[in-house]
């Protein structure tokens, strides 16, 4: 059983399948559900959130800079992640969104004594707004938060079942790998997570669990400790 855990949701996956949409109810409850059973459970979660349902990097024209293209991206973090918030509410769990810059009175500064606090009174942790720096992405937030917070698990739901030797989309051949070394992705530049994020969980030592979140209860399957998804070992 895992204490305390980060796991990364992409913002997409908050859209579902609905074209347009920013937001899908019924796929947000489901992910709610499921973590409130992992709660339940006596894990204690951390969430990051993507902000792709709004905008991406690649939204921008090429010539925007990049800066502000990165500023769009982390306030759309921050809505993502208020909303997100309310559907915990609904289904009875308290979330707090903190953030390294202030947004008034909608976020908290993050804090690790706060977050910890907030961790051991069973609420959810939302982090939202990157590190509020250009240049880094979610997944770089999300190893950082569960170095400082001292997580025993990162967890990276992804719209693909895994890590592959090569991208599935492109090569029907690809195989999926079910134990990788962090070290590995690094020397062998797997895009699965970026770099600075596998790099820093190699040198924190902190297990990271890579799985398909369209799975059915795939959240707590693999917070179960049930081998789903690609383990990222760190010894």
């Amino acid at each position: 059983m895992y204490k305390r855990i980060v796991l990364k949701l992409s913002g997409e996956a908050l859209a579902g399948d609905k074209d347009g949409a920013a937001f899908d109810d019924t796929v947000i409850w489901g992910l709610v559900r499921q973590i409130k059973t992992v709660i339940e459970k006596g894990t204690q979660v951390c969430l990051v959130v993507g902000g792709g349902n709004f905008w991406r990097g690649r939204s921008a024209s090429s010539n925007m800079d990049r800066t502000k293209a990165d500023q769009i991206g982390m306030m759309a973090t921050v809505m993502n992640a208020v909303y997100l918030t309310d559907a915990f509410r609904q289904n009875g769990i308290h979330a707090v969104v903190q953030t390294p810059i202030p947004f008034g009175t909608v976020t908290e500064l993050f804090s690790k004594d706060s977050a910890l606090a907030h961790l051991e009174k069973g609420e959810v942790v939302i982090f939202a707004a990157g590190l509020g720096h250009p240049f880094f992405s979610t997944d770089t937030i999300t190893a950082l938060r569960g170095a400082e917070l001292e997580a025993d698990g990162l967890f990276f739901a992804k719209n693909i079942d895994g890590v592959y030797d090569d991208d599935p989309a492109v090569n029907p051949r690809a195989k999926k790998i079910d134990v990788i070394r962090s070290e590995d992705i690094v020397k062998n530049n797997l895009k699965v997570i970026d770099l600075a994020a596998s790099a820093l969980c190699f040198e924190q030592k902190i297990p990271v669990i890579i799985f398909g979140l369209n799975e059915e209860n795939s959240i707590i399957r693999a917070v179960g400790g049930e081998k789903i998804g690609t383990i990222v070992t760190v010894s």
